[in-house]
């Protein structure tokens, strides 16, 4: 595995990713918890929300990094030919820093279902937190929901040292 900075070519296969690593999280947990309209008012268009934020998550000009990992030959689809069927894109992690306040946030993090499970959360996270220390962060922020579908992220920025702050988010149809 290779972890490397953003490049214009990549775009889209984040952008796939990202589509694809939270679809279950739109589908089939917050759409039926939440109800048709609550669902629809607030991200009735997920995947075209991700297709207009994902562009802008990689703007160092602006203190906006992203980091992807690429599957080196013979990674990832287990079917032992070594083509990895053509994406190599194994995961990626966004993050800003804020060098004034010395902290850092990590805003996205995603990693393809056939790469999960090897700790790649894990190097991207720790890749994103050693950039962030050569910037002066002294601090990390994550976050992520409290529902079924992000406890392996709990659990990954558990493992990593973070400490949760409990929170809730209420929603109500009109």
């Amino acid at each position: 595995m290779r972890i490397r900075a953003f490049t214009p070519q990549d775009l889209t296969a984040l952008t796939d990713l990202t589509i694809e690593t939270f679809r279950p999280f739109y589908e089939d947990s917050f759409r039926p918890l939440v109800g048709e309209t609550v669902f629809a008012n607030q991200h009735g268009g997920w995947r075209d929300d991700y297709r207009r934020e994902v562009p802008g998550l990689h703007a160092p000009e602006r203190h906006l990094y992203v980091a992807v990992a690429e599957a080196e030959a013979g990674d990832g689809d287990g079917d032992g030919d070594g083509d990895g069927d053509g994406d190599n894109l194994a995961g990626f992690v966004a993050w800003s820093v804020d060098p004034d306040r010395r902290n850092g946030s990590i805003s996205h993090l995603a990693v393809s279902p056939q790469h999960r499970r090897g700790h790649l959360g894990t190097a991207l996270c720790e890749h994103a937190f050693a950039h962030m220390r050569s910037l002066g962060a002294e601090v990390v922020e994550i976050g992520t929901g409290g529902d079924p579908f992000h406890a392996p992220a709990r659990a990954l920025y558990e493992r990593l040292g973070c400490t949760a702050l409990p929170t809730a988010v209420y929603y109500r149809q009109l």
